[in-house]
């Protein structure tokens, strides 16, 4: 019976945090981003982002976007640097050919940081890609 269950894997969707000039505030803010760099789009997609280390744990906050479009990418949330020192979990649920696809995206504490910064493709930004 196990052996009947398909489990499907996440393939080129990603979560990445983002290093951006705010121009309101006029300050770098990192901005975490679902990614969906598929040639067609996921419907659905759930987002719940939680901080955590040892006792310290911050507040699950629950995200919903209808569609995120091919090679398109959805603003999640902005992440304060005191959040960069924990390890930020983003469970990720969506639809796409008719399936339910999951997958948990992890940064560890202190991974977000200029000094690991990569160029994020379809963001055109530079920016940390999650385990």
């Amino acid at each position: 019976m196990k052996k009947d269950i398909e489990i499907p894997i996440v393939k080129d969707v990603y979560v990445a945090v983002a290093h951006e000039w705010n121009k309101e505030f006029l300050s770098k803010d990192w901005n975490a981003y679902i990614i969906n760099n598929r040639n067609t789009s996921i419907e659905m997609a759930l987002v719940v982002s939680k901080g955590y280390e040892g006792d310290v744990k911050t507040s699950t906050m629950r995200y919903a976007f209808g569609e995120v479009k091919a090679k398109g990418f959805e603003k999640i949330e902005m992440i304060t640097e005191d959040i960069l020192s924990l390890n930020n979990e983003f469970y990720l649920t969506y639809y796409a050919d008719n399936k339910l696809y999951e997958k948990r995206f992890v940064f560890e504490k202190n991974t977000v940081s200029e000094n690991n910064l990569v160029r994020i493709p379809l963001l055109e930004m530079e920016g940390v890609f999650a385990k």
